[in-house]
């Protein structure tokens, strides 16, 4: 009968992986086998931070630990006459309702107690026979309980498994050899919109958009070769990469798809960045081509003008080359300006002259879209303090996005940069009769990366960019637009808390003092130019055509000025200067350079580093009249009056 009780348990044992149904069973069946009046199980904790199990029957029962505590020291205990013995003996504290017959069995995992079961009976019915019986349940029960212990085990495992894949962010798939999907994250359940259970067991192909499944398959026969493919799906890149899940097992593969949206954006602006640093040398190299012929233009026009027995008819026509020159002059200063990087050069500045070269810079992009434009300026508007090619810049791209908003309607249109006072500041409008835009998308301009041109137009970083310039210059741009009424955007800035500085002092006739001057400079033409001007003046000109001639003229001449271009054959300005300090100081302290090329930075770290004026290629009479006047009152070249250089000088 007993035999028959324990087999049963086992039976029903089978199936029980839960630790609380083992005990119910455990419980059930003793009660069964044994009919006993009350039962108490202690189980220890799985874990050393764990909680100890404890269950009675029936429920109410007095605390039985002590007699539980027992078997660990001493095994499985039958006591048919109660528990007094062990009370006198001084081995258990005194128990309530301790009368009657007790068995005490340990659960045992592996060689170690567990836990432990006490039950009670009328007195003398439990004695050392039927010991047996209750270790058999008890066995049964250990084995289950440790069964129940792994299988939990390997389901925190499995769910620790998922709560880390869960938490990569890469998205990620295990695909057996027919295709089939093993396990998958969320990041992959998600990429596929699908919930993470609806995957498993199924073809990957059932999940991927047509247009992956070339792709993802080269990657799975590719497999382990380190080699990666590009997915695109809406606006986001990804890189995928499929790889044996072991080395023993090379038909069940990882597919990883990373996404490489940021990053490629990251890459496509260093390359931007980088074009536009080439595009910087590529201007330098070409202003400097440009400014040497423009020099003689705008010098020989400058000259006849004052020739007083030009006659009338050529005087119109002179006028024309000119203002000709000049305005190519302007341009490419204005080129010059754009690509100059100058940084923490923050001065009081005139926006009027600011926002003209801005208009010139873009005259032709404005024509082509067929866009007019036009500046109003307050009168005697304050100057904000700013850098001048940072906020420059900032117009540029807040006009072009007009330029561009009014081309994409089809029609002619009107761009109105408008600046004006604003509280403690100065404010500018660039209001533009566009198609505007809806509340959704304007509140999503200023975002890095946003763009709503096509691919390969835009960059989505112009008005990002421009919104960090004028915050650094303690300012704000707002936007103000409405679907089919344009868009107003306004840039803010505060006034400048120091004066400005005075402009260089234009000479207005030619100096009294008769002037021994040095030209230097490797385009005939130039010096040609600044020959007849200089003895028309009444001053002793000398040319040297490169710095190895000049050097040889300086070693038995001695001259009052020497303006010496920079980039030259042979011995370039640079070496011709450094060889003067050497053996001529003083001379080298009469040194002007004049150059056409000031964007490198190489070249107009050594220009500013010289603390003196320098003369910018295409220069006016008026320039040159400036710096003769210098030398010739004071006998040497003035230092440059703060910051102020001759090609600072605004041309009129």
């Amino acid at each position: 009968m007993l035999l028959r009780q324990v087999t049963a348990f086992a039976q029903e044992l089978a199936g029980t992986l839960r630790r609380a149904s083992v005990i119910d069973l455990l419980v059930r069946h003793i009660r069964e086998a044994l009919t006993p009046k009350e039962i108490a199980i202690s189980l220890l904790p799985r874990e050393p931070e764990g909680k100890e199990f404890s269950q009675t029957w029936p429920v109410g029962r007095p605390d039985r630990r002590p007699i539980l505590d027992l078997v660990e020291r001493h095994g499985p205990l039958a006591l048919p006459d109660g528990l007094d013995s062990l009370v006198e003996r001084g081995l258990l504290p005194a128990q309530p309702d301790s009368q009657g017959s007790w068995l005490v069995v340990p659960f045992t995992a592996k060689g170690r107690v567990t836990g432990a079961v006490a039950l009670c009976g009328e007195r003398g019915r439990y004695g050392q026979e039927m010991l047996p019986v209750l270790e058999g349940l008890v066995a049964l029960a250990s084995v289950a309980l440790e069964s129940a212990r792994l299988v939990d085990l390997q389901d925190e495992g499995r769910r620790s498994w998922q709560d880390v894949v869960d938490a990569i962010r890469p998205a990620l798939c295990i695909v057996d050899r027919g295709g089939r999907i093993r396990r998958a994250n969320r990041a992959f359940a998600d990429l596929v919109n699908v919930s993470p259970a609806s995957l498993i067991g199924r073809p990957w192909q059932a999940f991927a958009p047509p247009e992956w499944t070339a792709e993802l398959q080269r990657a799975l026969d590719q497999q382990g070769a380190g080699r990666e493919v590009d997915l695109r799906t809406g606006d986001r890149t990804y890189a995928v990469t499929a790889v044996p899940i072991s080395s023993a097992d090379r038909t069940t593969l990882v597919l990883l798809f990373d996404d490489q949206t940021e990053r490629r954006r990251l890459q496509d602006q260093l390359i931007q960045s980088e074009k536009m640093s080439a595009i910087g040398q590529l201007i330098a190299g070409i202003a400097h081509d440009l400014n040497n012929p423009l020099a003689s233009v705008v010098g020989f026009a400058d000259f006849l003008r004052e020739v007083p027995n030009v006659p009338p008819s050529l005087r119109e026509p002179l006028t024309v080359i000119q203002e000709e020159a000049e305005r190519a002059s302007s341009i490419v200063k204005n080129l010059l300006s754009f690509a100059r990087k100058q940084e923490h050069q923050r001065r009081p500045t005139a926006l009027q002259p600011l926002l003209d070269a801005t208009f010139v810079l873009l005259r032709n992009q404005l024509m082509a879209h067929r866009v007019e434009a036009r500046i109003e300026v307050e009168p005697d508007l304050p100057m904000p303090d700013i850098e001048p090619n940072q906020i420059q810049q900032v117009f540029v791209n807040l006009i072009n996005n007009a330029a561009q908003a009014i081309a994409s309607t089809g029609q002619l249109g009107t761009i109105v940069v408008r600046a004006r006072r604003w509280l403690d500041g100065v404010a500018i409008d660039v209001i533009d009769d566009g198609p505007g835009m809806p509340e959704a998308l304007a509140s999503q301009v200023f975002e890095p990366f946003f763009t709503t041109k096509p691919e390969g137009e835009g960059t989505g970083l112009g008005l990002s960019i421009s919104q960090g310039i004028v915050r650094e210059h303690g300012g704000r741009i707002m936007l103000s637009t409405e679907e089919g009424r344009g868009s107003t955007f306004t840039v803010q800035l505060p006034l400048a808390t120091r004066p400005a500085a005075p402009p260089p002092a234009q000479g207005t006739g030619t100096p009294t003092k008769r002037l021994r001057v040095l030209v230097v400079d490797d385009e005939p033409h130039i010096l040609h130019y600044m020959r007849a001007t200089l003895e028309a003046w009444g001053h002793i000109p000398v040319v040297a055509r490169d710095g190895e001639e000049a050097l040889n003229i300086t070693a038995v001449e001695d001259f009052d000025l020497v303006i010496s271009d920079l980039r030259m054959p042979r011995i370039d300005g640079r070496e011709f200067y450094e060889a003067l300090v050497r053996r001529q100081p003083a001379l080298a302290a009469r040194l002007v350079f004049s150059t056409g090329d000031t964007v490198r930075g190489d070249t107009l770290a050594f220009l500013e580093s010289l603390d003196r004026p320098y003369l910018h290629k295409p220069f006016s009479l008026g320039e040159l009249r400036a710096l003769l006047a210098d030398i010739a009152r004071e006998g040497a070249p003035l230092r440059r009056r703060d910051g102020a250089t001759m090609e600072a000088t605004p041309r009129t």
